[in-house]
């Protein structure tokens, strides 16, 4: 694991290496820049110097571009040291070894008092649920790079897109997404398991109630990121998914619209483990009868499921391992 967070290591100062030879090319964007996105337009008049985020994973945007935030959010999941700064982010932070960002306390939505505080020169937010209140109230303090269509339906590589544009490091964005898709790629390369197999994300399941199924659509960003590491979607999800929502749901006693499902990955113990393979009718399920499930814990593997551009080859490798043995289980 320590050998493969060093080659992440190197492959990011890579990326950073590019991203600094583009600099010209940076230096050389013509202002004012326009973004559209699902509130309308938002316009950079001259690059940022001050750079703020809110909601989940934004700011790993800037920090792989090599600029350090003046605020972000606090990590409200996966902190195993509770100091509101996942392991990848803080790695980082140290690599680029600039002042420490203020942390938004978001338990109970938007700090606005505390972003307007670090006077940004724009906020990033193109992954995050904002409402049109939080984006009006926002706009106030800074001009706003919003999510693209859906809230909180962009995926990693929208994520870096949209950021890196209202950062006016387009190019830089893109050649981090080239990056890390090389990395997917050639972990890959070594799990030819996992191409075909269906995978469901099942979530919100109770040990003592299984009576309602829960998952994930294609609409989520957890179950998009299957298609990355070239799982496919059983029917139930892609029929859930059509109707645009983020989740769907099926009755237990329905349990044999899951046959299709190879891999069922959700977040949960060995209890709720126990429970699926006890139950008279979630044991009927393939995927719980052959044991090809992936059980993420509240911890940093766990955020794995919902990809971020420094998550991703943080815990790439550790993801790929227990969906391939998964995946080796299933008939």
């Amino acid at each position: 694991m320590r050998l493969f967070r060093l080659c992440a290591q190197v492959l990011v100062a890579c990326v950073w290496i590019v991203t600094q030879g583009s600099a010209l090319a940076a230096e050389s964007v013509s202002y004012p820049i326009s973004i559209k996105h699902a509130f309308g337009t938002t316009v950079i008049q001259k690059k940022p110097e001050r750079v703020a985020t809110v909601a989940w994973a934004n700011h790993e945007v800037p920090l792989a571009l090599g600029i350090i935030p003046v605020g972000m959010a606090r990590a409200n999941f996966g902190d195993d040291d509770a100091d509101g700064i996942l392991p990848w982010v803080a790695e980082r932070l140290d690599e680029l070894k600039g002042e420490r960002p203020v942390l938004f306390d978001e338990g109970d939505g938007i700090d606005f008092e505390a972003v307007a505080a670090t006077r940004p020169d724009v906020i990033l937010a193109s992954y995050s649920g904002l409402s049109q209140a939080d984006y009006d109230t926002l706009s106030q303090i800074a001009p706003v790079i919003a999510y693209p269509q859906a809230p909180w339906s962009t995926d990693w590589r929208e994520m870096i897109r949209f950021n890196s544009a209202g950062l006016g490091m387009r190019a830089e964005g893109d050649a981090l997404i080239a990056g890390i898709e090389a990395d997917i790629k050639n972990t890959l390369d070594g799990h030819p398991e996992l191409k075909g197999k269906s995978a469901m994300f099942i979530t919100h399941l109770s040990a003592s109630d299984l009576s309602i199924i829960n998952f994930y659509t294609t609409n989520d960003t957890r179950v998009k990121f299957f298609a990355d590491l070239g799982l496919t979607s059983p029917k139930s999800v892609l029929a859930a998914s059509q109707a645009g929502k983020f989740a769907g749901s099926v009755s237990a006693e329905q349990i044999d619209a899951f046959d299709d499902v190879d891999i069922l990955v959700t977040y949960g113990d060995q209890t709720l483990f126990e429970s699926l393979r006890t139950n008279p009718l979630t044991a009927h399920m393939p995927a719980v009868a052959h044991q090809s499930l992936v059980m993420l814990g509240s911890n940093p593997v766990g955020n794995a499921a919902n990809p971020t551009p420094l998550s991703i080859r943080w815990v790439l490798k550790d993801y790929v391992a227990l969906l391939s043995e998964a995946a080796k289980k299933a008939k």
